[in-house]
């Protein structure tokens, strides 16, 4: 006897009060479950969407990762398919918008000490590349005119954007301002009176190559053009906003650059650029290139930007000074500010260290985590404080808060500490390692056991796992200050030798000019690329 069919009305009904539940229960398995089959019977695309993002949202709120985030973001998917199909772009683009904004919401990815896009990037964005909506919105629409090559008898001419973040960008503007063989111009799309209201909503940017916005995209053409066509090279900071923002239109024969750092691997603008317009990805970590490409498969086609692998633009040299008498038992963490950093895990190493020796402590150096963005960062910023609120009265932590001198506070530093669960490259780290300070690296368990992870990026007696064996680490090279010191001589040669500005500049030369316009520098190792190019 076939089972009867249930009105979506009363399904909606029976999921709302699932999810009413779901958000006053600290145990909400069983609503779930309701709301699943619930979900699984209505037939309206819309409903099913909708009820299934109502509880996402319900449990994000409450700083939980939805059991169904998947199966949430791809119904929204799913419904976006469907107008499409029906020719209807509008429509087709809010849900694909709502769909990535629940796919790529702070809580799974930014707030929590594992992410589910880091478990299985392919796995997790598997429905995305699977919907027709997202492919027609990052299919390649290509240029008219391939890249030109660099001109001859006149400098190069070089435009460096970003859109409000220019903090890895200092020694890149300062080489290239100076350089005899290149005229910099520099764009923050923020700071533009024009550009900055172009350079806004989601919507409309998805909503543009699929056929849609007309007007929006003659008022980006308008406004782009002009510095697209000055330009000979375009070198886009952050592969997020600005970038899938340049991408809107065609780049004529200018060649275009985009540097991938560390953030934008969780965020949905990868997933929506037009690659096609891109000439050439810079990524600042092997790892990181290793977990995009997982989570964007495109970017290995044969047709795809050419991948490198640059270090990040340090000036390094600054940090190499002597370090004060009582440098030996103190620990450093430098970057609190965000829960990926997990500071929590170095007040463990702390409390082991101590357990031995009374004379170690934790200075923590920066702005601490901002408990507003969700319940998952105030519940961690809660837990952090009543961890701090016992160790800092005994004198074993101090906070330092944001610093306008790190070199001169790292000389107070004798070993140097990275807790996190993932980095690009923790720069804080290798200011510390270059300051002299003995690094001490938990092998980040975003990437711990990959090809690239930790354990590629810094010499493997840097890595530990636990903070058993952080303290262990710290106890041996802290025995006497002459095994400290040595250890961090070591440390110091190692980062000045890998990751300065000196020994890194030539490769953005090779990348961004060519060798044969890089009049001032020594010869230098070559530019480190991609295997997959």
């Amino acid at each position: 006897m076939p089972i009867p069919q249930i009105p979506d009305e009363l399904l909606a009904n029976i999921a709302r009060r699932a999810v009413v539940r779901m958000a006053r229960t600290d145990r909400p398995f069983v609503a779930e479950r309701v709301l699943g089959v619930c979900a699984h019977r209505v037939r309206s695309r819309r409903l099913k969407a909708d009820l299934l993002g109502e509880a996402a949202d319900a449990q994000l709120g409450r700083g939980l990762v939805p059991r169904h985030l998947v199966q949430a973001y791809a119904a929204e998917l799913a419904y976006a398919d469907s107008r499409f199909k029906a020719g209807h772009r509008k429509e087709a683009a809010a849900a694909l918008t709502r769909a990535l904004l629940l796919a790529f919401h702070r809580v799974p990815h930014v707030d929590r000490l594992h992410s589910p896009l880091s478990d299985d990037p392919a796995g997790f964005t598997a429905r995305l590349r699977a919907s027709a909506t997202a492919r027609a919105v990052a299919a390649p629409r290509g240029r008219r005119t391939p890249p030109a090559a660099p001109p001859s008898g006149r400098p190069l001419r070089l435009l460096v954007v970003n859109l409000a973040n220019a903090n890895f960008l200092g020694l890149l503007t300062e080489r290239y301002a100076n350089h005899p063989g290149v005229e910099l111009r520099t764009l923050d799309l923020a700071a533009d009176p024009v550009l900055a209201p172009l350079a806004k909503g989601l919507q409309r940017m998805v909503e543009l190559p699929l056929g849609g916005q007309a007007a929006y995209g003659a008022a980006v053409e308008a406004a782009l053009r002009p510095h697209l066509d000055w330009a000979d090279t375009v070198f886009v900071e952050w592969c997020s906003t600005a970038a899938a923002f340049m991408t809107l239109v065609d780049p004529g024969s200018t060649r275009i650059v985009v540097r991938l750092h560390k953030y934008e691997s969780f965020t949905h603008w990868p997933h929506i650029m037009d690659f096609s317009r891109v000439d050439d990805v810079v990524f600042i970590a092997e790892h990181m290139r290793e977990m995009t490409t997982a989570a964007v498969p495109r970017l290995l086609a044969p047709d795809a930007p050419r991948l490198h692998f640059l270090h990040n633009a340090l000036d390094l040299r600054r940090f190499d000074r002597p370090k004060s008498d009582d440098a030996r038992f103190t620990v450093g963490l430098v970057g609190i500010g965000q829960i990926a950093k997990d500071p929590r895990w170095a007040l463990e190493v702390l409390r082991l260290l101590r357990a031995r020796d009374e004379r170690y402590r934790l200075l923590m150096v920066g702005g601490g985590i901002n408990p507003a963005p969700s319940a998952a960062a105030a519940a961690y910023h809660s837990a952090l404080e009543k961890d701090l609120a016992e160790l800092e009265p005994t004198g074993a932590v101090r906070r330092l808060g944001p610093s306008d001198d790190v070199p001169g506070v790292l000389t107070g530093v004798g070993v140097i500490l990275s807790s996190s669960v993932r980095e690009g490259c923790h720069v804080g780290l290798m200011e510390g390692a270059a300051a002299g300070a003995v690094p001490v690296v938990r092998d980040w368990p975003f990437v711990a056991g990959r090809p690239h992870s930790t354990r590629t990026l810094f010499p493997e007696d840097w890595v530990v796992t636990t903070p058993q064996q952080a303290a262990e680490r710290i106890l041996a090279v802290t025995t006497s200050e002459e095994i400290r010191a040595a250890a961090g001589r070591e440390a110091s040669r190692y980062a000045l030798s890998t990751w300065d500005w000196e020994t890194v500049r030539g490769d953005y030369d090779r990348l961004l000019l060519g060798a044969d316009r890089d009049v001032s520098s020594p010869v230098e190792a070559p530019l480190r690329k991609a295997d997959a190019q």
